[in-house]
């Protein structure tokens, strides 16, 4: 039977390996330094050892400037008055259109015609019934003439004279009627020319060939000497900064500007909103039109402002905020509320203590409590750390 015991030379080679391994990890432990003790803890009120700054940065005071104040407001830009041309006859037919939208008319310019037949008859009739009953106004007045000086001659009886009278004063009566269907067939006839009413704009167009007219149809809208203005709501309480003459500075949906005019504003306020509309005129631009919205601002005069670079505001979950030093080399966030803007920097209102020195630019990478590098030049390394 065969032995699986190695032989005797192979495990004494065996036992030496194991034995020099052993060696090797007993001089590996007892030469290994001993562990440092972990620090203590710093006392009550003293300040802990500062880490590896988080950022390289410049530190800036908020400057005072005076800056112009302004009112904001939005609105629509409107017609300041528009007028509506409608026919002044019925049931008669359109033959005739001469104005589009957007071409400028003058007043009295005919913009549409109406057939003038049927009106031409009724007036060429009226004239023959004036002119008839003309002549008999003539006879009849002479009768009564003749009627007179035979009376006084004792020839006619009072009844006769009475009669050739009357007769005059009958033909009179129906002369005055015939002249005045005269004068309204004559007026119809005019109106069957529909002419602007003023300088302007055709801002709208109803009017088609063919069309029969009826009463209170609209056919043409006219913008009263092409003057537009914009009407703002405004809060109540800043309606009495307003005054008539103050320019107001608008822009357009486009990005147009346009300087308007402060005509008026509303001796009244709407009780569901508490805003009152301001009236303002513009100049004729093509920049705005009606109808388009605006925004627009209005100055109030020059103000004192703490202001700061944009780039030391940072916005967090909707609110504003700075990072200011406090001690040595950490920073504190802190929020504040911002107003207007002008260029690259922004206005201060609250929240900013006095002498503070504020994070420049990067500080959307810091977080409160962070510890900074503090340079004095230009160049800074944003989010690495500092060297």
């Amino acid at each position: 039977m065969k032995s699986d015991t190695p032989p005797a030379p192979a495990r004494r080679k065996n036992i030496v390996f194991a034995l020099v391994a052993v060696v090797a990890i007993g001089a590996f432990f007892a030469l290994r330094p001993a562990a440092s003790p972990a620090p203590a803890p710093a006392p009550d009120g003293a300040p802990a050892k500062a880490g590896r700054p988080a950022l390289s940065v410049r530190l800036v005071r908020a400057e005072m400037a005076n800056w112009p104040q302004t009112l904001v407001a939005n609105g629509n830009v409107v017609a300041w008055q528009e007028a509506i041309i409608g026919p002044e006859v019925a049931n008669y037919r359109i033959t005739e259109v001469r104005a589009q939208v957007g071409d400028v008319v003058r007043k009295g310019q005919v913009l549409a015609r109406i057939d003038a037949d049927t009106v031409g008859s009724e007036l060429a009739e009226a004239k023959a019934a004036v002119a008839e009953l003309t002549a008999s106004s003539e006879e009849a007045r002479a009768n009564a003439l003749r009627a007179r000086e035979l009376r006084e001659k004792g020839f006619y009886s009072p009844q006769t004279q009475t009669q050739y009278q009357t007769a005059e004063n009958t033909v009179g009566a129906r002369l005055a009627a015939a002249k005045a269907r005269q004068q309204a067939a004559e007026l119809k006839m005019a109106r069957t020319s529909i002419v602007a009413p003023d300088d302007g704009v055709i801002s709208a167009r109803q009017a088609t060939v063919g069309s029969l007219t009826q009463n209170g149809q609209e056919l043409f809208r006219l913008i009263r000497g092409g003057r537009l203005e914009w009407r703002a709501e405004v809060p109540s309480a800043d309606l009495g900064k307003l005054q008539a003459g103050m320019p107001a500075l608008l822009t357009g949906p486009a990005g147009e500007r346009v300087t308007g005019k402060l005509r008026a504003v509303s001796p009244s306020v709407d009780p569901q909103t508490r805003n009152g509309l301001v009236f303002v005129d513009l100049p004729a631009s093509t920049a705005v039109r009606a109808g388009v919205f605006a925004r627009g601002e209005f100055e109030l005069g020059a103000r004192p402002a703490a202001t700061l670079p944009q780039s030391a505001v940072v916005l967090r979950e909707g609110f504003a905020y700075i990072f200011r030093l406090e001690g040595e080399d950490r920073v504190a966030q802190t929020k504040v509320v911002t107003g207007r803007r002008i260029g690259e920097r922004v206005e201060i209102v609250s929240g900013l203590p006095e002498g503070a020195r504020v994070v420049e630019s990067g500080a959307a990478f810091l977080a409160d409590g962070d510890a900074i590098k503090i340079v004095t030049g230009s160049a800074q390394t944003a989010g690495g750390d500092a060297k």
